[in-house]
């Protein structure tokens, strides 16, 4: 996981296999830091019973957090898409399976106890293994990850638009069944898919936001009135409106991401976009910890701060355990060992969107 060198946005699809794209690491440390202010937020939200100030924040967020994260994920799905099926299948669905495998493991111990006490040890033997069906807490992002790599590789002999306006059609349809698997694949993969279609599309996008900077922060100061005027009317769940939404605030990420990069700015982003998947793993803990803390001792009476506080320990307490893990020997927890490997082991650094 250790980042290598970096190449500018317009190194684009064409870029070496060993370069890092510099904006999309920026966009993802925003994404992945908004991910964690959002499961701190509402968490200790829940827990006080009150809001605070950052629950404004998530909710200017809700619209793009995750649409811009899927979105990125597929951008360099054309360049492995042709690769065998077994090669496929171990970099795309085993890689992810390992780790939902283990992190859903450690999530459970900790809430285990708790679940045994409201029902039976064995009804929370049986809620483990449901998990392998229905995603466990913050971890059904890697879950949906494998099926959606899978689905577009089976659907390739399909025409795309038909599968993009299915996919747009799904989302808009909100779908609600009850499981969480179906009802985010729905709700999701129209942005995953529209990463890899749009592919060249979102590049040429970030060039052009690289080169007319000024341009660029007049239509983000334009999407941030839209996005928050219509959050506040409570327009943005509306259909369509969320789909339009999703790909404004996708784009805008792009773009913040490309200007961060152009002047080298919040290097603090572009760490946590390096290390995306080292964030969402292990953040849970730090995260749980210090709520019942802060919340248990009131020693920062406004719900607000201890929200900020909450999310700040999320970030850094994740690649606190990660940095322990790897000195106490754990590299298993954040590097799939060879035993778990069915194609070749890949040499050198990794793609940004197979980490």
């Amino acid at each position: 996981m250790a980042p290598s060198g970096t190449i500018a946005a317009s190194g684009g699809l064409k870029a070496p296999d060993a370069a890092r794209v510099d904006w999309i690491d920026y966009a993802k440390g925003i994404c992945i830091v908004m991910v964690v202010m959002m499961h701190s937020v509402l968490g200790v939200e829940l827990a006080a019973g009150e809001t605070g100030f950052m629950h404004v924040l998530v909710a200017f967020a809700k619209p793009f957090r995750m649409p811009d994260f899927f979105l990125i994920s597929g951008l360099f799905l054309p360049l492995v898409i042709d690769r065998d099926w077994r090669t496929y299948l171990d970099r795309k669905v085993v890689h992810f399976a390992y780790f939902y495998v283990v992190w859903v493991t450690i999530q459970f111990g900790f809430k285990a106890p708790a679940f045994a006490a409201e029902t039976s040890w064995r009804d929370a033997g049986l809620l483990y293994l449901e998990s392998f069906v229905e995603p466990f807490g913050t971890l059904w992002f890697i879950y949906l990850l494998p099926i959606f790599f899978v689905i577009t590789k089976l659907t390739r002999r399909i025409p795309p638009l038909a599968i993009w306006l299915i996919a747009a059609a799904l989302e808009t349809a909100r779908v609600a069944t009850g499981w969480t698997a179906i009802d985010e694949i729905c709700a999701r993969f129209v942005y995953f898919y529209s990463g890899y279609l749009f592919a060249p599309y979102v590049f040429a996008l970030s060039d052009r936001a690289r080169n007319h900077p000024a341009w660029a922060l007049a239509a983000l100061a334009t999407w941030t009135l839209v996005n928050g005027g219509l959050v506040m009317l409570g327009a943005s769940e509306w259909k369509f409106v969320s789909l339009v939404l999703g790909f404004a605030g996708a784009c805008a990420i792009i773009t913040m991401g490309t200007l961060l990069a152009r002047v080298q700015w919040l290097n603090v982003f572009r760490f946590c976009g390096e290390h995306s998947i080292v964030i969402y793993l292990a953040f849970f803990l730090p995260m749980a910890a210090t709520r019942t803390l802060l919340l248990r001792t009131g020693i920062i009476p406004d719900i607000g701060a201890v929200s900020l506080i909450v999310t700040i320990a999320g970030v850094i307490g994740s690649l606190a355990v990660w940095q322990i893990a790897l000195r106490l020997g754990g590299n298993f927890l954040f590097e799939r060992p060879d035993a778990f490997w069915i194609a070749p082991k890949k040499t050198g650094p990794r793609l940004q969107a197979a980490e």
